[in-house]
């Protein structure tokens, strides 16, 4: 029970590693609140959580819906502990695809803006709208989602890639920043995770995806969640500013 009394806000909490992680610092006698643009799948998952856990309806990319969630949460609450930045999409697609010399396709400017919108400037909205509030209780910790795609690159993922090695930019600089106050702030970068979206791949897709681990597998959302609840955690009091590879040994290729 590390977080008990503890209020955690998460995004994109309703599916995926997001859902893991209420479910974990849930455990861990937390106070969840997740906020995610997927309303029956936020619904139903504070359905199971029970009295300690509740749902917003927010789209991070919007900077009054983040503001309005976060003051509603520290009115209600009085304190936010610890925010984890997991929301995030992907709309990937080739930089520019060339056959027979001629340009047949390339990347959309709606589908690269729509994944900064989300991946980056969703997690600029959040903290900046949680950081006053942990400046004043003196401290918190704020852990944000970023990749192995953001430390490594990927063939096909111009957008996401960009909004990954941004996080951890923007990590670095806000632990130069906000650790005079007390506040941590860390980075996870993920590998394959098998989550819903990724389980509906076809299975040579996920077997190619296994073998570029050297632990041969694909790892699970829990173990995403531990990670985040664990840096979020008394225990890793003197970590500050890192960027912590969970993905089982990955090297990505093209």
């Amino acid at each position: 029970m590390r977080f008990q009394d503890k209020v955690v806000i998460i995004t994109g909490g309703a599916a995926g590693i997001g859902k893991a992680t209420a479910k974990k610092f849930a455990s861990e006698g937390a106070q969840v609140v997740i906020c995610d643009v997927n309303e029956e799948a936020g619904q139903a998952l504070v359905q199971e959580l029970g009295n300690n856990a509740s749902f917003y309806k927010v789209n991070v990319a919007n900077r009054q819906e983040v503001q309005a969630w976060i003051d509603d949460v520290a009115a209600k609450y009085g304190h936010i502990d610890v925010l984890i930045n997991n929301a995030g999409i992907t709309r990937d697609g080739q930089f520019v695809k060339y056959k027979d010399g001629q340009l047949v396709g390339q990347m959309a400017e709606d589908a690269f803006d729509a994944v900064i919108a989300v991946n980056l400037k969703g997690v600029f909205n959040c903290t900046q709208a949680v950081a006053p509030y942990m400046i004043k209780q003196g401290g918190g910790s704020i852990v944000s989602a970023s990749s192995v795609v953001g430390l490594y690159g990927n063939f096909g993922q111009t957008n996401y890639a960009a909004t990954k090695f941004a996080v951890i930019g923007m990590t670095k600089t806000w632990a130069r920043e906000l650790g005079k106050y007390g506040i941590r702030v860390n980075a996870v970068a993920p590998g394959f995770i098998l989550t819903d979206m990724v389980l509906k791949m076809p299975e040579e897709v996920l077997a190619g995806m296994a073998k570029q681990a050297p632990l041969k597998r694909l790892g699970k959302p829990e173990e995403i969640a531990d990670v985040y609840c664990w840096l979020s955690s008394s225990e890793a009091s003197y970590i500050h500013g890192a960027v912590i590879s969970v993905d089982g040994g990955i090297v990505l290729g093209t």
